[in-house]
């Protein structure tokens, strides 16, 4: 299992361009992760909030399995899927659990190959509109039921995560997440 944990610290440590503001594991231990990154996005809530239903344009395909982020997708809306399709079948990623337009949305699953583990996860966008227009974004991810060795992967598993944010916000202020 030691070996698996660091092939998979290896696999997420792959370089990711951009960052948010701020990255941060806030707790690694006893088969559980807690990651929270935030940006400040320079756009209003409503925007951000679309944004994150145009998932294919912002997803990072070196992190999918078809190699193509247009192959994502996500509906705003509880008990959707956040699916990638691929020749001849397809992956759930995760499932909408919960929606408050311009405020929060919250995908259930374990990305990556976390799902093959049996982990449970939560991934939370929290949108709070600034004062100067923009969005400030808190992105965090809880993960549980992962073997102990597993949570030595966190600073890797944040540092995908973290660099969606990126994307996401790139794309928002840009139209292009790269």
């Amino acid at each position: 299992m030691r070996r698996l944990a660091l092939a998979v610290v290896a696999a997420l440590t792959m370089a990711v361009v951009g960052s948010p503001v701020t990255a941060e594991v806030k707790s690694a231990g006893d088969g559980r992760l807690v990651l929270q990154n935030s940006a400040v996005i320079a756009d209003t809530p409503d925007k951000v909030y679309a944004a994150l239903g145009r998932i294919g344009q912002w997803w990072d395909p070196a992190h999918s399995y078809s190699g193509k982020a247009g192959a994502m997708t996500i509906e705003l809306k509880p008990g959707a899927c956040f699916c990638e399709a691929l020749p001849d079948g397809g992956v759930k990623h995760g499932e909408v659990v919960m929606v408050m337009p311009e405020r929060t949305l919250r995908i259930m699953g374990a990305f990556g190959p976390l799902q093959a583990t049996g982990a449970t996860g939560a991934l939370t966008f929290e949108m709070k509109p600034r004062l100067d227009g923009g969005t400030e974004v808190v992105q965090t991810y809880q993960v549980s039921g992962l073997d102990p060795a597993m949570t030595q992967a966190a600073p890797g598993i944040d540092a995908v995560i973290g660099g969606q944010l990126a994307r996401l916000k790139r794309y928002v202020e840009t139209g292009k997440a790269d």
